[in-house]
């Protein structure tokens, strides 16, 4: 799906938000820390690549590599999540994705994502966005994307219905998630499109939000 040409409304009660890729670029990190791992192995880095977005690392790792026992993929990850959250360079924040956090203040939305709380912490803070009031990350969950526990579990924490919430994100695994927790997906960035998210847009420039006085929330897109 291109990214939408036509503008779109679509009206929520609370939004769910992915971080790497949708409000974080962290591409350039993850692309060095996965492909040191991929050589590590013997793997094709690009194939590598095609699995890792979106999943928590160990969850990665059993694809790429399953007849791998879970406790060393755990055990590899944890070393991964420390390489990662010590790494900083080149994380940005997506376009718009500034402007966007500080239209949803005093609106229901959280974070749902598939790093941790000390990773989490420093790639929001690397690239100068405010942390949701509401965050679900690797420690809440026990299944990652695509399973879509965490956007339930957001859900939830918010008191709103999984069918009145918006997700945002760029991921196959994610966009996954959000369609089977029942949620609409707004597709952010070029690897959410062939995923079929309801709508796609190049990043959160084409995003406006608009707090109604019923409680709903108005998302203008394309």
């Amino acid at each position: 799906m291109p990214a939408t040409a036509t503008p779109t409304v679509l009206t929520a009660r609370a939004l769910l938000l992915d971080m790497d890729g949708t409000l974080v670029d962290s591409d350039a990190v993850v692309e060095r820390i996965w492909r040191r791992w991929a050589e590590r192995h013997g793997l094709d880095g690009d194939a590598v690549m095609k699995v890792v977005h979106g999943r928590q690392g160990h969850a990665s790792m059993a694809v790429l590599l399953p007849e791998r026992p879970v406790a060393q993929n755990l055990a590899d990850n944890a070393r991964m999540l420390a390489e990662e959250t010590a790494d900083m360079d080149g994380v940005v924040e997506v376009p718009g994705a500034g402007v966007f956090l500080a239209a949803l203040r005093g609106l229901p939305h959280a974070l749902v994502t598939s790093a941790d709380v000390a990773l989490s912490t420093a790639r929001m803070n690397a690239a100068g966005l405010p942390l949701p009031d509401v965050r679900i990350t690797a420690e809440s969950v026990g299944a990652s994307k695509p399973d879509p526990e965490g956007f339930l579990k957001g859900a939830a924490e918010l008191g709103v219905d999984p069918a009145e919430c918006v997700v945002f994100e760029d991921s196959g695994a994610g966009i996954a998630a959000g369609r089977a927790a029942g949620m609409r997906v707004v597709g952010v960035g070029p690897r959410a499109g062939v995923h079929g998210p309801d709508v796609v847009v190049p990043d959160l420039t084409r995003v406006s939000v608009q707090g109604a006085a019923d409680g709903t929330i108005r998302l203008h897109v394309g």
